[in-house]
Order: C-alpha cells, then sequence, then structure tokens
C-alpha cells in the first residue's frame, strides 16, 4: 500500500469554499489519503458541511484561536508519512498529491514544491484564472526565501519528519506564517526540490490581499519573521553576506510598503537594511535610479525617489473631478 498522506485543512468561516477544498482532496488520483479539519471557532456553516462528510473526512471543532493553532493541532492528529497544508479557501487539483509524492521518494527529498496560480474572485461574482506562478528552482533555497520568494502554501508537499523536526507553525503570528513555517522548515536542514507543474490553486478576492487589508499587521509579521531568523542565523554562526544581502533586500521591499502607511517605519526598516548590508544597492528596473544610484550611492537615490514618490501621490490625490469631490456623480 502506499504510504499515507495526511491533508490539514484549518476552516474559519470559509463556508463559501470548504466543500471544494474537501472535495479537492478526496478527488485526487492518489489513494492512501486521511483529510482533517480544524474548524476554528467558525459562526458560519462550516461545521454543518464538516459534518456533513462522515465518516470521509477527520474533524475536531475548537475555540477560535487562530490559523496556526489548527494547523498545529491538524498535526497532532495526523498519522501520515507525508503533510499536505490546504487552506480552507484554496483548492489543489486530482494529480497534485500523486505527483509529488512520487517526486519526493525518487529524489529523496523531504519537501516540494510546485508551480500555482491565482483564481481571482471580481466584486460582480465572476472569477478567471491568472496566468501561472512558475516557481523556479533555486540553488540556495534559504537565500531565496530570505530575499522574499514566495511559493503558494498548496504548491508544497513535506515528510512528516521535515514538518516534526521544524517545531510547528509559530501560534504567535497573525501575518507571514507560511513564510515563517517554510523557513523553519529549511534552517532544521530539510532538503527541498521543484518539481514543475501547476496543481494547486489560490483564491484572491478582488485587489484585496493580506497586504491591503491590513496593511500594518502585514507588516508587522513579516518584520518579526525576519528579526527572528537574522537572530536564529546569528546563534548559529550563518549568518554570510550572502544571507545579510538577502535579508536587507527584504528590509527595503518592508521599507517601500510601508512609505505611505508609516514614514517612521519605512526609515527604520531603510536602516535595518543598511545596518545588515552597509553597501547595500537595490536592483531596481527604472533606469534613471540606478543611474542616479551609480553615482551618487543608494542612501542618497532613496531620498531623492521618495520625494518624488510624495510628490506623485499628492498630486494624484489632488487631480480629482470636483463632481466628485462633492460626492455627486454623472
Amino acid at each position: 500500500m502506499p504510504k499515507l498522506v495526511s491533508v490539514i485543512i484549518p476552516c474559519f468561516n470559509a463556508e463559501k469554499w470548504l466543500a471544494e477544498a474537501i472535495n479537492s482532496c478526496l478527488e485526487q488520483t492518489y489513494s492512501n489519503i486521511e483529510i482533517i479539519v480544524i474548524d476554528d471557532g467558525s459562526t458560519d456553516k462550516c461545521l454543518e458541511i464538516i459534518k456533513s462528510y462522515g465518516d470521509k473526512i477527520i474533524w475536531q471543532a475548537l475555540p477560535h484561536q487562530g490559523g496556526n493553532y489548527a494547523r498545529n493541532k491538524g498535526f497532532e492528529l495526523s498519522k501520515g508519512d507525508y503533510i499536505q497544508y490546504l487552506d480552507a479557501d484554496d483548492y489543489i487539483l486530482p494529480e497534485k498529491i500523486e505527483k509529488q509524492v512520487r517526486f519526493l521518494e525518487e529524489t529523496a527529498a523531504d519537501v516540494v514544491y510546485g508551480d500555482w496560480r491565482h483564481q481571482r474572485h471580481l466584486s460582480d461574482g465572476s472569477s478567471l484564472m491568472e496566468n501561472i506562478e512558475i516557481s523556479e528552482a533555486h540553488a540556495d533555497i534559504l537565500a531565496a526565501l530570505l530575499a522574499n520568494w514566495w511559493v503558494a502554501l498548496a504548491a508544497l508537499l513535506y515528510k512528516r519528519t521535515a514538518v516534526k523536526n521544524s517545531g510547528g507553525w509559530d501560534e504567535t503570528l497573525t501575518a507571514a506564517q507560511d513564510r515563517d513555517f517554510f523557513l523553519s522548515v529549511v534552517m532544521n536542514g530539510a532538503k527541498v526540490v521543484y518539481q514543475p507543474g501547476c496543481y494547486s490553486i489560490y483564491r484572491r478576492y478582488g485587489s484585496v490581499t493580506v497586504s491591503t487589508s491590513s496593511k500594518n499587521r502585514w507588516l508587522k509579521g513579516h518584520y518579526l519573521v525576519l528579526e527572528k531568523v537574522e537572530r536564529q542565523l546569528l546563534e548559529m554562526n550563518k549568518l554570510s553576506m550572502k544571507y545579510r544581502h538577502a535579508l536587507a533586500k527584504s528590509y527595503f521591499e518592508l521599507a517601500r510598503e510601508s512609505l505611505f502607511v508609516d514614514y517612521s517605519q519605512y526609515l527604520i526598516f531603510l536602516e535595518e537594511a543598511l545596518a545588515l548590508f552597509p553597501e547595500f544597492k537595490t536592483n531596481s528596473k527604472r533606469a534613471a535610479y540606478k543611474v542616479v544610484q551609480n553615482v551618487l550611492g543608494f542612501r542618497q537615490t532613496e531620498r531623492i525617489a521618495c520625494r518624488a514618490l510624495f510628490v506623485k501621490k499628492f498630486i494624484n490625490s489632488s487631480f480629482v473631478h470636483p463632481r466628485k469631490k462633492l460626492g455627486v456623480t454623472s
């Protein structure tokens, strides 16, 4: 018999999507799967949906304590040699688990990740599939994660030992949890491999993302993750120049994300980047930025760029049709 795969689905008020997530697991071509759904104190009809599956799934209903607690609880209940995490509003395609189990066994790796794509849901009720996100192979997976590379959670499959060695999901985090968990897995010695192919669908609602729905929470979450991994690398005597540069890149990107949210936070993140890697330069796509950066250096160029961005934002916000300013529509 093939080895058991445990699919762990944390669920909180996801009645609209939960059945599709569960069904996508039941429809897998791989034969030996257990599906574990942890209801995290939902107040909608999730529990009713869960119970309708009878003994096809394993489930537990808990008071609301967050997705990471639910994932850890699901792992405690699981018995699989392989672990698939799946958010209740995402789903996987039928061959996903079969292909990734086979690949892990062929490569003797601990974690495999693939490609994925957004399914965007629009306000009018329609939806569309976006282009496939090619995850690509990385020679140093830790450096890629430190530099802000990301892959959708559903696109990964873990050996049980890799999850156990990681220490589990950090229940104190309310954002950037999946990045933190993947970093923990890698930091604890897991061998990670890339398998081309898209078998995972990540839902997105209009233009709303975690970063736009609660920007401060998103910024704080990623900052905590970067602080944590920097401290761990120092303790392990592994904070090489390559990893310093990767972390500096992430701090710079956090700085830019916080520019119009909290300027003081922008300055803090910028200083973090330069403290880690004093010679840091951003690989801007804008030719003018690159030219000025080569002449004046990163810090002075960034000052100029930020002034320009603030002026642009002011002009854009001021250039509003008078009728719209008054709340009048034609």
